[in-house]
């Protein structure tokens, strides 16, 4: 779950050159100088995160789900389509199961040296 949020907010940051954000640690509303948003709200164990596209007029969303060790991902690509993702942790390891938002399934795991 937090990997995901954290790539999605990583790569929301590093594109523009200015972010701010507003609210608390479980409601948080965060804007760009070129007008794009998210928002990310978390009730206990699950996390929702909307987003907005200011150049493409197109929004996005995430939600993350964790039970013990495995966290369910669903989410809306900004052209509408689906995708969803299971994560399991294994100790030093990190498995990945899922549909992209073209419907292909993809499968990964990672390690301390990497992902495969």
């Amino acid at each position: 779950m937090r990997i995901l949020v954290s790539i999605a907010a990583v790569l929301f940051l590093t594109t523009s050159s200015f972010a701010a954000c507003y609210g608390t640690g479980n409601l948080k509303t965060c804007y760009d100088n070129s007008g794009n948003s998210y928002s990310i709200s978390k009730f206990g164990n699950t996390t929702v995160t909307n987003g907005y596209n200011s150049s493409e007029g197109s929004n996005w969303s995430q939600s993350s789900t964790t039970f013990g060790n495995t966290t369910l991902h669903n989410g809306q690509a900004a052209n509408g389509n689906t995708w969803n993702s299971t994560q399991q942790n294994f100790g030093g390891m990190t498995t990945f199961n899922g549909t992209d938002s073209r419907g292909n399934s993809f499968s990964s795991t990672c390690t301390t040296f990497g992902c495969d």
